[in-house]
């Protein structure tokens, strides 16, 4: 079973928090949160909706190198090259100790391979997973647990995905982490991919 964590879902314009807040409303441990994420108390780990090769000089990526340095940045690129044979895919993450006990770790989470548009796709679906899988490897083997996590809203700058949608997935995202399969079936499986894929009864995605 997963470790309870506290989810901490930040942008600093209404419009996005109203996203979070309607896709999420009823989710346990939820705090959406008005903010900019250099005006962020401290908490455990930052989700960082990146590229796949660790650039991260735009949008809320070159805040956290900003307010981390760029050795952040390095350390995240050359384990990409090591570990990831130089492209992170979409679908995968890595958490990243930045050094600050205040802060101690970022999750790098590739939304998209290069700055684009992932419209009608279910990359932040994919990031987001990964990136709640991470946090639950971390926590398994770990002594010094992340029970807070941060998220911004994922495919929203470049990716050009709507603040309802991307909350959407980020919302199904979470549910899967709280309730893991405890069998493999096509209805298991189908009603995971309804929750991915539909808005209702509506498909959003390809």
């Amino acid at each position: 079973m997963p470790f309870a964590i506290d989810l901490w879902l930040i942008h600093p314009e209404p419009v996005a928090c109203l996203a979070f807040n309607q896709r999420f409303d009823g989710m346990p441990n939820v705090q959406v949160i008005k903010s900019r994420f250099e005006d962020l108390a401290p908490h455990d780990c930052f989700v960082t909706a990146a590229n796949c090769y660790g650039i991260m000089s735009a949008g809320i990526d070159a805040a956290v190198t900003s307010f981390h340095g760029e050795k952040l940045c390095r350390a995240i690129q050359h384990r990409i090259l090591d570990e990831y044979l130089g492209e992170q895919p979409v679908g995968t993450a890595m958490i990243q100790e930045t050094g600050n006990q205040n802060y101690p770790y970022v999750c790098h989470a590739p939304t998209m391979r290069t700055p684009g548009s992932i419209t009608r796709t279910d990359n932040v679906y994919q990031a987001a997973f990964a990136a709640f899988t991470s946090v639950y490897r971390h926590n398994v083997s770990s002594d010094h647990k992340i029970k807070s996590v941060v998220f911004p809203t994922m495919g929203c700058g470049f990716g050009g995905m709507e603040y309802s949608e991307s909350a959407r997935q980020m919302a199904a995202a979470y549910k899967h982490y709280l309730n893991p399969p405890h069998r493999f079936d096509w209805d298991t499986v189908t009603s995971r991919e309804k929750a991915i894929c539909y808005d209702g009864k509506k498909k959003v995605t390809r």
